[in-house]
């Protein structure tokens, strides 16, 4: 059984319009659906869900001729067979906990119809396309796997920003990457959406940086007494006053504090690892775009990745 659930106060006010939650207020109409998802749990019905968003619905309508104030409308929608990714399967969580988890899985698949999309227009969808695709996706993959074996333990974020090289339309994902016991742990909807998006840039030929930001939690580094009005970590505007020694921070290892970042440069679908300079390049031009610096961070030179293989005849993996 399929159900969409309008989780969003804005979502639910549009929608609210076409009478679909009759004299419901939005608190009442979330208890409401509370009781009901429990009550199909509890009779051992398996509910798919997904995120009702006002803007998404009504496109959804006009696409398919549907009349969106009709219940067939909202159930064809819940089902939609074009839903990226595996479905959200309600495991009896109350609302408090179940709207982000719910919230969160919907963005993720956001992210995934987007970089699905790319990915088809880089490699089309004939035998030859779903080839080509099946290989990067693997390419991706074995990636994905050996960013988390350089990350070590703890809780760490990749992100990922890349464009194609024609209409430059810039794809992002981010996911946590936690290792506990020398054991990656499942991270659900994020690394799919992740792997896809950096799957649409590599066989676009996109440009882009992936970072890995390190778990301040496990963290080498020590703090450092500071003398007042010391403003620690804050790399030099002038190259002369930098150690050649040292990352972006200019201080010795040992003095250092604050998380790892690692970063890789995508160009032409290739990735290779930064510098220590070109990590920290890479968190100040994020920082312009209004992302937060991370406090104490300590920029570091990526690691090798594996490369992207080379098919059978010499044409590359993408020829």
């Amino acid at each position: 059984m399929a159900v969409a659930l309008a989780v969003e106060a804005e979502d639910f006010a549009v929608l609210a319009e076409y009478g679909l939650f009759g004299a419901l207020g939005y608190r009442e109409y979330l208890v409401r659906a509370e009781e009901q998802l429990r009550g199909l749990h509890q009779q051992g019905l398996e509910v798919h869900l997904r995120v009702l968003e006002a803007g998404d619905f009504e496109d959804y309508c006009a696409a398919l001729g549907l009349d969106p104030r009709a219940s067939a409308a909202r159930v064809a929608y819940a089902g939609d067979p074009e839903l990226a990714g595996e479905p959200f399967v309600y495991a009896g969580e109350p609302m408090a906990d179940l709207r982000p988890a719910l919230l969160d899985d919907h963005r993720a698949r956001v992210r995934m119809s987007i970089g699905c999309a790319a990915l088809l227009d880089a490699l089309g969808d004939d035998l030859a396309g779903q080839r080509r695709m099946a290989a990067v996706m693997r390419y991706v993959t074995s990636v994905y796997l050996a960013l988390a074996e350089g990350a070590g333990e703890g809780c760490h974020l990749l992100t990922l920003r890349c464009h194609g090289p024609e209409d430059g339309e810039q794809l992002t994902s981010a996911v946590d990457v936690c290792i506990e016991a020398g054991r990656l742990q499942p991270a659900g909807r994020d690394v799919e959406a992740f792997c896809v998006t950096l799957a649409a840039g590599v066989a676009s030929g996109g440009a882009g940086a992936l970072l890995l930001h390190g778990d301040p939690a496990a963290s080498p580094y020590r703090l450092v007494d500071r003398a007042p009005g010391w403003e620690a970590d804050r790399p030099s505007d002038r190259p002369s006053e930098r150690s050649a020694s040292a990352p972006p921070g200019g201080l010795a290892d040992g003095a250092r504090s604050g998380p790892r970042v690692r970063g890789w440069v995508l160009a032409g679908g290739r990735l290779r690892p930064m510098t220590a300079h070109e990590v920290f390049d890479e968190l100040a031009d994020d920082a312009a775009r209004g992302l937060p610096f991370p406090p104490g961070a300590v920029p570091q030179p990526g690691f090798p990745l594996p490369g992207l293989p080379e098919a059978g005849g010499g044409g590359g993996l993408l020829g």
